[in-house]
């Protein structure tokens, strides 16, 4: 004789855990876009100069080039990775072209949960570069937010975030099994 076992949603639901775990996903969803607006705030603001990070005077669009700054400031304080970064900035206006398509379909996929598995290493990929130029650290002489949120866009394309308040769903189907690198 065979005893059915309780699907995992069953007994998940007999403890009380399904609402719970739904409501997390959802918040997931919620930091997914959170961290894709934070990629966008920054392509605009780089691209317009807004006066936040970027003056007016030294936005893309007038010129100014996005990573000249920062990474100008990264050589200048010393960071021991500066062959590096004079390396990059030889290669403006590229690294400029590339930096500023990197934060546009960055941000993109993780606000609209399209593309998350490119997005999860393009991200992580460039939040390690972001944390590389940081250096020296000044706050922690080891993590930074930086080297969190790369971590964290991994995870979130790990456990499917872009389903959650996002059109992952609805693109996996999309895309399908012929290439789903695009996921």
């Amino acid at each position: 004789m065979t005893t059915a076992v309780p699907s995992s949603s069953t007994a998940a639901s007999a403890r009380g855990t399904v609402a719970p775990a739904r409501a997390g996903l959802t918040l997931l969803g919620v930091v997914r876009i959170m961290l894709g607006l934070t990629f966008l705030w920054a392509f605009l603001d780089k691209t317009v100069g807004l006066g936040f990070a970027t003056p007016a005077d030294r936005a893309w669009i007038r010129g100014g080039s996005p990573t000249a700054g920062f990474l100008g400031g990264a050589i200048e304080a010393g960071n021991p990775f500066a062959g590096l970064w004079r390396f990059w900035l030889s290669l403006n206006p590229v690294t400029d072209v590339l930096f500023m398509a990197g934060l546009l379909g960055i941000g993109l996929a993780l606000v609209l949960g399209i593309g998350m598995r490119i997005a999860a290493v393009s991200g992580a990929a460039m939040y390690a570069l972001m944390y590389l130029a940081s250096f020296p650290l000044t706050t922690n002489p080891v993590i930074d937010e930086h080297l969190v949120h790369g971590v964290l866009v991994v995870a979130l394309a790990a456990v499917g975030a872009g389903d959650h308040l996002g059109l992952g769903a609805a693109w996996r189907r999309l895309v399908g099994d012929r290439a789903a690198w695009l996921i």
